[in-house]
């Protein structure tokens, strides 16, 4: 496995980070927690040691079961996890509705000083550490200065509290104003073969300042692993049953294109998901890749991924193959 720095800070990513957004259970359909802790142990075990999470991820769930599954082992891992999304309270910008065991939540961005300094404490409470190695601002809060917010994150470095701030679904532009505050260590926007917006400005930004960029959703919420049909029927509390990536057209569209990458993947002895997650992590400017696992099978699989060594010039040939696909397609 390979580590890299994150930015100009002194915290280093696995280059395939475990994303615990799904073993949270809200928006995935359910979580399986025994399996989830089984899972983050045994990524720890392959090299996976970076871990990303936010309390919105099962209201406080998935952090719980992180803290369980690092148990004794904080000193080998980075926890990173967010702040800036509140269901407690309805100060700052309305986000959406979020349904969750039969009901539905009202989610508040809200990124004011004294809100960021409580979820620090509330996610280093949860967590079971005194520190956290990298603390994100999870969306922008429009009702809030950038300025307000990033002075509660420099409080929070001066008091040891995190080791290095950073920022997700931030613009250039936002970013450039949190930069003047506060030494921004990377940026978390969203990323895959089929979803590459931040190429034209986010990446060349990032590359530019020397900012870290640790992706999320790299194989499409699963899309791009090849296991879903066109007629995959999703259950009613998983969010990707309403995304335009998982209707039936889309679906066969990107299952046209992953059967001409089968050879490549063959070649390595590879799953497509770990061919695409090591083409992911290869791209200039990315840092570490984001990935979930549910299992201790998943766990494995992912983590072999950041370790093939997958040729520039087979990298080229996906490149050339990705043009092929319809521009409409490739930007969904």
């Amino acid at each position: 496995m390979e580590y890299r720095q994150i930015g100009k800070s002194q915290v280093k990513a696995s280059v395939i980070t475990f994303g615990a957004w799904a073993i949270g259970g809200t928006m995935w359909g359910g979580t399986d927690e025994k399996k989830a802790i089984e899972a983050i142990r045994a990524s720890i075990d392959a090299g996976v040691t970076s871990i990303d999470t936010a309390p919105g991820y099962g209201f406080g769930k998935s952090e719980e079961l992180i803290a369980q599954a690092v148990a004794g082992k904080r000193n080998k891992v980075q926890l990173f996890t967010k702040f800036g999304l509140r269901r407690d309270t309805t100060e700052g910008e309305f986000f959406f509705d979020l349904p969750y065991a039969g009901k539905k939540y009202p989610i508040y961005r809200n990124s004011k000083k004294k809100s960021v300094i409580k979820e620090c404490e509330d996610s280093l409470r949860r967590l079971k550490t005194n520190y956290i190695d990298l603390y994100q601002c999870h969306w922008r809060d429009h009702t809030t200065p950038i300025e307000e917010t990033m002075e509660a994150v420099d409080q929070l470095l001066k008091e040891g509290k995190i080791l290095a701030a950073g920022v997700s679904n931030f613009t250039v532009e936002d970013i450039e104003t949190a930069n003047k505050i506060v030494p921004i260590a990377c940026d978390q926007p969203p990323y895959s073969m089929i979803l590459r917006d931040i190429e034209k400005d986010i990446l060349p930004y990032c590359r530019e300042h020397s900012m870290g960029v640790i992706v999320y959703s790299p194989l499409q919420r699963g899309l791009l692993t090849g296991k879903f049909k066109p007629d995959h029927k999703f259950p009613p509390d998983d969010h990707r049953a309403n995304l335009p990536q998982f209707q039936p057209e889309f679906i066969r569209a990107v299952n046209t294109f992953l059967e001409q990458l089968e050879p490549i993947a063959n070649k390595y002895n590879a799953t497509l998901g770990q061919l695409v997650l090591n083409w992911t992590i290869q791209q200039s400017g990315i840092t570490a890749a984001l990935v979930g696992a549910r299992d201790v099978i998943q766990a494995k699989e992912n983590a072999r991924a950041g370790e093939l060594q997958v040729s520039k010039e087979d990298i080229n040939t996906i490149d050339k193959m990705l043009v092929s696909l319809a521009p409409a397609k490739v930007n969904a």
